[in-house]
């Protein structure tokens, strides 16, 4: 039978609730999720068919204490053949935790709101290269020069490497946040502007930008949890 964990790096969860957002979207499909940044025990994998991790507010780039915990569940994962799924944060620790910290990095260029993804490579994940997607992004790190066991599928005009997939294995790691709908994208940067002073003008830029959502999420979630 299926079941998901749901590793949720949230900081602020009276504003970000990464849990309920990709629960709603699992419908029936059976899950646990952990709070790792509460130090909330992980349960044994041994349960669980699949695992997703979640964005955070927190920086890839940093070393809190619950990042080496969140990268051995990771780590475990692979190597017993689950299908992972990792989006924003968990895209990037997807590439700490199986590459090395060398391969994430502060971006140049951050991205938030609204943003267009091009498909560069076929994936059923993503679909086909030449496509593009309009889908929510919020991040300041991002993952640099994946090793070649992994093939980036979508890329943006900031973010080299938007979608990735470890070779052909049910493992991949998105950017941006499919799974966040256009109203929750709003409320989130609106939160943010409170919260995050020095961020406050890109984040008020992103609420006055253009709205747009190609609803990537559906195709994103049948595959992740497969036939």
């Amino acid at each position: 039978m299926k079941r998901v964990l749901i590793l949720d790096g949230s900081i602020h969860r009276s504003i970000y609730q990464p849990t309920a957002g990709w629960r709603r979207w699992l419908g029936e499909m059976e899950s646990d999720s952990v709070h790792l940044p509460s130090g909330e025990p992980v349960p044994l994998l041994s349960g669980y068919t699949h695992l997703i991790v979640t964005g955070s507010e927190a920086s890839i780039v940093d070393d809190d204490a619950w990042f080496e915990v969140e990268a051995a569940v990771v780590r475990d994962a692979a190597a017993r053949g689950m299908r992972v799924l990792g989006s924003c944060f968990g895209h990037q620790m997807l590439a700490r935790a199986l590459c090395g910290k060398q391969h994430v990095r502060r971006a140049a260029a951050p991205e938030l709101g609204w943003v267009h993804v091009e498909v560069t490579c076929d994936d059923p994940l993503i679909g086909a290269a030449g496509d593009g997607v309009w889908m929510f992004a919020s991040h300041f790190d991002e993952v640099v020069d994946p090793p070649a066991a992994w093939r980036v599928l979508a890329r943006s005009a900031s973010c080299a490497v938007h979608v990735m997939r470890l070779e052909d294995r049910p493992i991949w790691g998105l950017q941006g946040h499919p799974e966040i709908a256009s109203g929750e994208g709003r409320r989130l940067l609106e939160g943010f502007v409170g919260l995050y002073p020095d961020k406050a003008e890109g984040l008020r830029a992103a609420l006055g930008g253009a709205v747009r959502d190609d609803g990537a999420i559906e195709r994103v979630v049948r595959e992740f949890v497969g036939s």
